[in-house]
């Protein structure tokens, strides 16, 4: 087609401006802690807090008494405040390991007695998940419990060559079954589509820490991701390879191989949450040798791994139960990995429980990054799993304000103040502060807690721990950037390998510059401007093979001081203008 006019003409020319921009990720927080149940750091990702405690538990019993760990009341409270995505890595102390099944029998002719045509493990690890092999009454297992499952066998078709296994509730009976999951049709030939391995999952992960010091991984085995959110296939014992003949009958010596009609149980798990020594050392007794029955150490691995930036995606991070005064290795370990990530801001604790304001004032002068922030005191709320009033560190309700802000708002707005900062699940603050109080921690960019008549308990302050005075010393702001980072860089991506002309720049600013209008549009920025064409990218930059672009912003501030001016006037006096 013709692109110019030489003689008297008419020329249509098509300019696409239909380009369908990719919307910005979603994703929310991050918490590591302990939980009842659940895989051991391994991060897993939930959409609900159901979907959390069908993974993770609920309260933890000891004897008489019923224990929740910080990490599920911090779920609970960030799911109930609007948060959509939470990603969750469970840490324990000493070695847990998975449940497997009992003994799977074959149908008559199986080729070797007493031999599981195939094994099932547990994904969650702990003794928690050992149900037991001793029925009572009604089949129900003498050991089983809401935490943890049991399998059955409940059909199978030897001339198909296909059964149906469920995943039961430990602690239900024959009479009335609770089935968490059920899976029909599934073969034992490798080369069906619903074969047991790929219809159920058989992918299991190692920590490994790297001995060149390179960073700590999951090393994964298995060929299947797992479907399943409760067993996992460990190993298959009788394939059935091309079950039919060549007249689409059953080969008789696979018939054999299948399961017979049956159920069991899952045993010989190891790992064990809590010892007589560590029931006191939870909610305000926590201290620094002993933090819900765990040490500083154990967090280690976990904290490592949501190092990776690829794999592992948040806007937020905390560690309830790590404060920065008894435990700054793994708080600065946390840090230093959330400043290295640059897309997340870290929700740090720095004292335990009943701590005077001098000392929290100290040890928040020994951070300094905007990619931190903290809030104080501890507050009181209501256990969603006991229904006591416990006391909690403030990283356990701080991600829920952040989910609110969010979902009512946009980041950029201060998770803060009446409006955004409402702490609702909160029944009252460690002490009450004074104005006084709130100075003193404020000027130490503490954010200060504050309880007010009528409004309850309110996060009254933005700051993160940067010391410097600037743009980033608020909330706000380093959130703001974090989201912008995250969306420019995910257009930025799609053009790596790309050619490095004028037709690729302007790919990036079509799709950089509408959104950035429309943050400037809902009060995110002032001003904005991007550069990307020939004064930024020379021929000696193209040769580099780098293509280069300038963004600057003017973020949007808040109003945090505000004054106003009475003015008491006498009588008949002219008001200005």
């Amino acid at each position: 087609m013709a692109e110019t006019l030489i003689s008297p003409g008419v020329l249509a020319r098509e300019n696409d401006q239909s380009l369908v921009t990719a919307q910005p990720q979603t994703v929310g927080a991050a918490i590591i802690g302990p939980t009842v149940k659940g895989p051991v750091e391994k991060p897993t990702y939930v959409s609900s807090f159901g979907s959390f405690q069908a993974i993770f538990g609920g309260a933890l019993e000891s004897g008489s008494t019923d224990y929740t760990y910080l990490t599920s009341i911090a779920a609970n409270n960030y799911f109930q405040q609007g948060g959509e995505s939470l990603l969750v890595t469970r840490v324990t102390s000493g070695s847990f390991t998975s449940a497997t099944s009992s003994l799977i029998e074959t149908g008559s002719g199986g080729p070797t007695s007493g031999l599981s045509p195939f094994v099932l493990e547990t994904i969650s690890e702990g003794e928690i998940m050992n149900t037991g092999d001793t029925e009572i009454a009604r089949g129900a297992l003498a050991t089983g419990s809401a935490d943890n499952v049991r399998w059955e066998i409940a059909s199978v078709n030897t001339s198909s060559g296909v059964f149906s296994l469920l995943v039961r509730r430990g602690n239900d009976n024959n009479n009335q079954k609770v089935i968490l999951e059920s899976y029909n049709n599934i073969s034992l030939d490798p080369f069906s589509s619903n074969y047991i391995s790929r219809a159920i999952g058989d992918i299991t992960s190692n920590v490994v820490v790297a001995p060149d010091g390179s960073g700590t991984y999951l090393q994964e085995s298995g060929s299947y991701p797992n479907i399943s959110n409760y067993v996992r296939v460990k190993q298959v014992n009788f394939n059935t390879p091309h079950f039919f003949n060549n007249d689409g009958s059953a080969k008789d010596e696979f018939t054999g191989s299948l399961p017979a009609v049956g159920s069991g149980s899952f045993g010989d798990a190891v790992g064990s949450n809590l010892n007589a020594t560590e029931a006191n050392n939870f909610y305000e007794n926590i201290d620094s040798s002993n933090t819900q029955g765990l040490i500083g150490t154990d967090y280690t691995n976990a904290i490592q791994l949501l190092a990776n930036q690829d794999d592992y995606q948040y806007n937020v991070i905390s560690a309830p139960g790590l404060y920065y005064s008894g435990y700054g290795i793994q708080c600065n370990l946390l840090k230093n990995n959330t400043i290295s990530r640059g897309d997340a801001i870290y929700v740090m604790d720095l004292v335990p429980y009943n701590t005077a304001i001098g000392t929290v004032v100290q040890n928040a002068g020994s951070v300094d990054s905007s990619y931190a922030a903290t809030y104080w005191p501890w507050l009181q709320t209501i256990d969603p799993s006991t229904g006591l009033l416990v006391y909690v560190p403030a990283s356990t309700m701080i991600p829920g304000v952040y989910a609110f802000t969010d979902a009512s708002s946009d980041p950029w707005f201060a998770p803060a103040g009446i409006t955004r900062g409402g702490l609702g699940s909160v029944v009252r603050a460690e002490r009450k502060l004074t104005s006084a109080n709130r100075d003193t921690l404020y000027e130490a960019n503490v954010n200060p807690i504050a309880t007010f008549p009528q409004q309850g308990v309110v996060v009254f302050g933005q700051k993160t721990l940067q010391k410097a005075a600037s743009a980033l010393d608020r909330v706000n702001v380093r959130r703001l950037l974090i989201t912008l980072k995250g969306y420019i860089s995910q257009i930025a991506d799609n053009l790596v390998f790309e050619q490095n002309t004028i037709a690729t720049r302007q790919n990036f600013l079509t799709q950089v510059n509408p959104y950035l209008e429309s943050v400037q549009q809902r009060q995110g920025l002032y001003a904005f401007k991007v550069v990307m064409d020939e004064s930024n990218n020379t021929p000696d930059v193209i040769d580099r093979n780098e293509l280069i672009g300038q963004i600057f912003l003017q973020p949007t501030k808040t109003a945090e001081f505000i004054i106003l001016d009475f003015n008491v006037l006498p009588t008949g006096a002219t008001f200005p203008a």
